[in-house]
Parts: C-alpha cells; sequence; structure tokens
C-alpha cells in the first residue's frame, strides 16, 4: 500500500483508517523533540558554549548517520564536564516546552485504557518532570552523574537507546498480556525505529527523512493529536 496524504501534513501508510484507539493496549513516546519542543543535551550545552558542537552531533545521530547511540551520547555528555547542575533547572523552566497535541494524545490514550510509556535516549531530570507534567504511566531515561554541584560528563548506568527503548516497550506489553502489536510507538529520530518497528502502529512526529520513510504515519504539520484523526 502506497503512501498517501490522508490530510494536509499527514501521511500514513500500511494502515486502513478508522483505526480504533480501544483496541490498543500501550503506547509509547520519545522525549526531545517529540514529546518536548527541544534536544535537553544541546540546551545544557549551551551553558558552556558548546551548544553547536554537540547539536551536531545530535542532529547526526537523529539523522541515523551515527549508528551507535551510546558512543554519540557518551561523546556528547562528555562535552557537559563543569556545566553547573543548576544549569538543568534552567533549561527545564527556561526553554523546555510541551509540544502542541502531546496532553490532548495522551489524556485520549489513557480515556480509552492505554498505559503511556515515555522512552528517552535524554536525561531523568527532565523525563521525570515531563512524565508527571503530563500524567504519563511510566518513564525511562539516562541519568546525568553530579559531584559537588558539577557534571561530571558522565552517564550512570546502562545508557538507553534504541535497543533498549524497544525493550521497555516490550516489558510493558508483557507485563500487559498484549501482543507488541497492540501497542503504538512515537517518535522522531533514528533510535527511535527499533520500538517504532515493534509496535503495531508507529508515528512519526516532525521526524528526520529515515524515521517519516518506515512509519505507517507521519505527522509533518500540526500537533501530536493529529494522529487522533485517524481513529474511529
Amino acid at each position: 500500500m502506497p503512501a498517501i496524504e490522508f490530510a494536509p501534513g499527514l501521511v500514513i501508510q500500511h494502515i486502513a483508517p478508522p483505526l480504533k484507539l480501544a483496541d490498543f493496549k500501550a503506547i509509547a513516546f520519545d522525549m526531545d523533540s517529540t514529546l518536548i519542543s527541544i534536544e535537553c543535551i544541546d540546551e545544557i550545552a549551551d551553558a558552556v558554549g558548546k551548544k553547536a558542537e554537540v547539536a551536531a552531533i545530535t542532529e547526526a545521530a537523529m539523522r541515523g548517520e551515527i549508528t551507535d547511540f551510546k558512543d554519540s551520547l557518551r561523546r556528547r555528555v562528555a562535552l557537559l564536564k563543569g556545566v553547573p547542575a543548576e544549569a538543568l533547572q534552567g533549561v527545564y523552566d527556561e526553554r523546555l516546552k510541551i509540544n502542541p497535541g502531546a496532553p490532548e494524545l495522551i489524556d485520549a490514550a489513557k480515556a480509552a485504557g492505554l498505559q503511556t510509556l515515555l522512552v528517552s535516549g535524554g536525561f531523568t531530570f527532565f523525563a521525570d518532570r515531563v512524565k508527571a507534567r503530563l500524567g504519563m504511566h511510566e518513564a525511562h531515561s539516562n541519568t546525568l552523574e553530579v559531584e559537588g554541584g558539577l557534571l561530571t560528563g558522565r552517564v550512570l548506568g546502562d545508557i538507553v537507546d534504541g535497543e533498549a527503548k524497544k525493550q521497555h516497550l516490550l516489558a510493558l506489553c508483557a507485563r500487559l498480556g498484549c501482543d507488541p502489536r497492540q501497542s503504538i510507538a512515537v517518535g522522531d529520530g533514528a533510535n527511535d525505529l527499533p520500538m517504532m518497528g515493534v509496535s503495531g502502529l508507529s508515528v512519526a512526529y516532525h521526524a528526520k527523512p529515515k524515521v517519516r520513510e518506515q512509519a505507517m504515519v507521519a505527522i509533518n504539520e500540526g500537533g501530536l493529536d493529529r494522529v487522533l484523526a485517524l481513529m474511529a
């Protein structure tokens, strides 16, 4: 089934609307540039004048040009060494905005009985706050190491990359006793493709070309809640 423009800026392929939201049991979201308007790591780097350097690596990783996400994240986090931890609060307060349609889509999903999951290659400082702000059920992301009030340039524990995102979604489906095809996965970058690949409905939001090409739904204009136009 070729890709068709269901409505202006809303492209679909391999699906035949209307779909029923209540037929799904879980919905997983990326955070940076999907649920929120920024790439948090780029904005933290701005505090030490390294935004351009970090953003270039972020962009290449999201386009899929850097295939080792863990390595790309370590390289970027290393550039944050010495940033005051309080800079994170400044980024959250002054720069982080929830993307249009995110509250509406999450509220509709919860009303239809879906479990909501935030899985991010970003950081717990932001993910935990976004989860609480949007009333989501669970969140998994990376923890920045802080010593003496400063970022050390290291990430604690295992890094949440594309494979980890997929595993978190599969684990949620296992706990719910549902087939992964009863899940929806929403993202914008190459590291979202693994979880999108196991879901029953993959949604690309203002995404990189590689992600738009593979997703069943591509929202190229407007807010996240546009996916609800495909639901009965």
